[in-house]
């Protein structure tokens, strides 16, 4: 799997409306996201449509109209959004589940190119079908604030610099600084959850969902 900027963009922009959702300030202008994205305005609008067409967006008309999010964003699933824009997680077409194709390979069991291929499209589906745009934002927004950054669309007077803090000894060995689910699971311990290293996934096994 490869992200396209198709793909790229749409999630950028549906977490910026997820950042506005959650600050109680849903509708946003195309031309908002155009200027904190820099992204091409066409392009973008192209992407929007799509999303609206999906069910993902709506609109509203007239002058303080604007763009904003169908659902909320605990409901909407980063692995079906990615589907919609890029087609499937699947690095090859032998190991999807949604888009199966036969490979040239003469004995597909014993394979073992598409037994690697199949555990990293579970490990990927396994992600990506696990969060939803909702946790995105809760990471983004939570990070914003620890590190004193300008909270976007103009609510930066409502949000003050957070309290930094400092991941137990040995997690970054797993997670890189400012990835996703090294902040995830940083935010779990802050709410109680201990300090435990989050358990590795198994290589085996079949994997939950669509992929």
């Amino acid at each position: 799997m490869k992200l396209s900027k198709r793909g790229e963009y749409a999630l950028r922009a549906l977490i910026d409306f997820g950042i506005a959702y959650e600050l109680g300030r849903p509708l946003l202008k195309i031309g908002e996201l155009v200027e904190k994205e820099r992204l091409p305005v066409k392009f973008l609008e192209q992407i929007l449509t799509q999303l609206r067409g999906a069910g993902y967006i709506e609109t509203k008309r007239g002058k303080a109209g604007g763009y904003f999010l169908a659902k909320p964003p605990k409901q909407i699933s980063l692995g079906q959004v990615i589907r919609l824009i890029d087609g499937p997680l699947a690095p090859i077409s032998c190991v999807s589940v949604t888009a199966y194709e036969r490979c040239t390979c003469p004995d597909e069991a014993h394979c073992g190119l598409r037994m690697l291929m199949l555990d990293v499209r579970n490990a990927i589906a396994r992600i990506l079908d696990r969060y939803v745009l909702g946790d995105v934002v809760d990471i983004t927004l939570r990070k914003m604030r620890r590190d004193g950054v300008t909270i976007p669309f103009m609510v930066e007077k409502l949000l003050g610099p957070g309290i930094p803090h400092t991941a137990p000894a040995g997690f970054l060995d797993d997670f890189p600084l400012g990835g996703f689910l090294a902040e995830l699971e940083e935010a779990k311990s802050d709410q109680g959850g201990g300090t435990r290293s989050p358990a590795r996934p198994k290589t085996r096994g079949k994997a939950a969902g669509k992929k």
